[in-house]
């Protein structure tokens, strides 16, 4: 077939397409994202092809481009002032490891259930190549909703891997680092990307059978604001101007990467209120109780010294957190006892 009939069947492909989604559309009158929008899944010319493919490029941008500043900055010796747990710095070979993981997990638990999300969406109501998108003051209820949905499935089924066998077989992969990096965020078993990830999803398709009315690029969003909270809550860092300074129940780096180094408590993703409310941040608590009181009483000490009383109380509770992790595995009874030096 020549350049010319090659172009001419692609062209009668994009009108057909054209006339069966957008016949009653006057694109003119679109907003530049919204004919964009329209073009990308003319050009595709199969919405299935269309909302898969852009669903995954979506997802995979957005978590390695949100992950790639956070691996910068583990680069520059300046930030070590913010980072939550200074001496652990994630080595190259860690970040490298680390990707091959989420790669993993990537292209067989979440491509697959990606590929499949327009047929489903479709069958209980919702929008996905349709245009215009739904204004801002529809999203955004929707938005909080899912952010709601989410924290609380997320608390419950993370509570959930840390029981024995879940956590020996499944969650204890996501542990491996105390210290937790960006690009480790969604470092875990495919077992625990599924679980935990149906709490992602599982706000808009419930929401969608119910009020049907709802459309994918409000869940593309939701999406894109998920990954850069799960992202972040992994980086180790706590900038002055983070997000937990600013909205009091915001759960944040600093929350998160007590999880991690002292392996209970601190549920949650991305809100404060299920943790607290069920009585799950005790130890957190004091711990931040213990940070304060020895910053106020080692105010005059040099820096040195104030440094090497952090890293001992940092060692004091990531030993805490080992002990209670051999204890959810079953590696030694719950009746063991150690005492921190």
């Amino acid at each position: 077939m020549s350049f010319n009939a090659t172009a001419v069947a692609a062209a009668a492909v994009h009108a057909t397409t054209q006339q069966q989604l957008y016949a009653n559309v006057d694109l003119t009158k679109l907003s530049w994202l919204e004919q964009m929008w329209a073009a990308w899944y003319m050009w595709i010319g199969n919405p299935i092809i269309a909302t898969g493919l852009m669903s995954f490029l979506l997802h995979e941008l957005v978590y390695f481009g949100r992950a790639v500043p956070w691996i910068i900055i583990d680069a520059i010796p300046y930030f070590r002032r913010w980072k939550l747990q200074p001496n652990k710095v994630p080595t190259p070979q860690e970040q490298w490891e680390c990707t091959k993981m989420v790669l993993f997990s990537h292209f067989t638990i979440e491509l697959p259930a990606i590929w499949l999300f327009h047929p489903m969406a479709e069958n209980f109501g919702m929008s996905t190549w349709q245009v215009p998108f739904p204004s801002w003051t529809t999203m955004l209820p929707q938005i909080a909703i899912f952010f709601v949905f989410e924290d609380m499935f997320h608390y419950f089924a993370h509570q959930a891997l840390h029981f024995g066998p879940l956590y020996k077989h499944i969650h204890k992969i996501h542990h491996k680092y105390s210290a937790p990096f960006g690009l480790a965020a969604e470092y875990a078993h495919p077992a625990e990307v599924f679980i935990l990830g149906t709490g992602t999803i599982a706000g808009p398709i419930l929401y969608c059978w119910y009020t049907r009315n709802l459309h994918i690029f409000t869940v593309y969003i939701w999406i894109t604001l998920r990954l850069f909270q799960a992202i972040d809550a992994h980086s180790g860092y706590d900038f002055p101007w983070s997000l937990q300074h600013i909205i009091p129940f915001w759960s944040g780096a600093e929350h998160h990467d007590f999880h991690h180094m002292a392996f209970t408590n601190n549920f949650s993703t991305s809100f404060r209120w299920c943790d607290r409310l069920f009585g799950t941040d005790n130890k957190y608590r004091e711990y931040r109780a213990r940070i304060s009181a020895q910053k106020a009483a080692m105010k005059n000490n040099s820096k040195s010294e104030r440094e090497e009383a952090e890293r001992k109380l940092i060692a004091e509770i990531e030993a805490e957190g080992q002990l209670a992790e051999a204890i959810a595995e079953g590696s030694i009874p719950a009746s063991k006892s150690i005492k921190v030096q």
